[in-house]
């Protein structure tokens, strides 16, 4: 069977979706032939899309799998071959106008009408994809996103004293400005995984706030960066899925999460969850994490367990058997 994964354009500062399926393809690849195709554009311009639908129209395959965020580009294949996966919806929830327009009909609507089969990450994605676009449930297949076999433990001693946080992300929805605000008074070192805006740069000076920032990781930086950590702190208000919950279970540290839908449904017990819409109550679930310990040990263990539900070799399998299906025309 050749199955070919179309993947949007290789920037350096995005990069987790394509990380999920190399880790899956390596389970894959003793069962199929599998190709990586990327999109000559990132872009959104009518241009761009079409000349990206173009390219790909040259590739052969007996499936064809659009790995996310180019949704458009099935169209580029037939329809039965074509294999769709979403990974959430929350560009629609950052956009307006006659862009939000564009997105919600020719990144989620007519691809989702179009392709045979959609897989998404989440049971929450999967109510958003149906609720946006009228998708029939039985069309959806929810497959969570694999573990990185290179995140392993790592056994750390935790500084009670002066912490450092590790914050994954800047962008509107992974919440950094109620982090800030959740982090007065409390001694630690915040690192900071994404690019700050202005007014990002502006609210940590104001704290006060120990502060580091880091941009352009490559994947063995980030790890260091989970490994030189005390604390997760990933209070998301919206996701598709969460990769840095099991990022942080697997290194084993302990990890403060959103208790919304699906970061508590992944991090299972192995995380102290909040309301991320609650600046006091991430403050004082941070208070509680450092200062307990046999909280913070057990939150440790059991995220350490949770992180089995993720192999790659289960996760894998699942995709298999979709794409058996589409191969076989079953």
């Amino acid at each position: 069977m050749d199955v070919k994964l179309i993947f949007r354009k290789k920037v350096p500062e995005y990069y987790s979706m394509e990380n999920v399926f190399t880790i899956i393809l390596q389970s894959l690849r003793k069962r199929i032939s599998a190709t990586i195709i990327h999109a000559g554009s990132n872009k959104a311009t009518p241009a761009a899309i079409l000349k990206n639908i173009l390219s790909f129209r040259k590739a052969r395959a007996d499936v064809f799998h659009v790995t996310g965020d180019i949704h458009y580009a099935v169209f580029a294949f037939p329809a039965h071959k074509v294999m769709l996966t979403i990974h959430d919806c929350v560009f629609l929830q950052n956009t307006n106008g006659i862009k939000k327009f564009v997105m919600l009909w020719f990144w989620h609507k007519l691809p989702v009408r179009y392709a045979r089969i959609i897989t998404t990450i989440s049971e929450a994605t999967k109510k958003d994809i149906i609720r946006i676009t009228g998708c029939d449930e039985s069309k959806i297949r929810v497959i969570g996103n694999p573990a990185d076999p290179a995140y392993i433990y790592y056994p750390g001693s935790f500084n009670q004293q002066k912490p450092v946080i590790l914050q994954i992300g800047t962008w509107p929805n992974k919440n950094l400005e109620r982090v800030i605000k959740a982090l007065d008074r409390i001694n630690c070192h915040l690192s900071i995984i994404g690019k700050l805006t202005e007014e990002q740069k502006r609210l940590l000076t104001l704290s006060g706030i120990e502060f580091s920032n880091h941009i352009f990781l490559s994947k063995e930086e980030l790890i260091r960066q989970y490994i030189e950590c005390d604390l997760v702190l990933f209070v998301s208000t919206f996701e598709g899925f969460g990769l840095p919950v099991i990022e942080a279970q697997s290194i084993g540290r302990p990890l403060i999460t959103s208790n919304i839908s699906p970061l508590n449904e992944v991090a299972y017990r192995g995380a102290h969850l909040v309301d991320p819409f609650d600046v006091n109550a991430i403050r004082e679930g941070v208070k509680k994490v450092i200062s307990d310990v046999k909280y913070r040990e057990q939150l440790i263990k059991e995220g350490m367990e949770n992180v089995e539900r993720y192999q790659p070799a289960h996760i894998a399998s699942q995709y298999l058997e979709l794409y058996e299906k589409i191969s076989e025309g079953s």
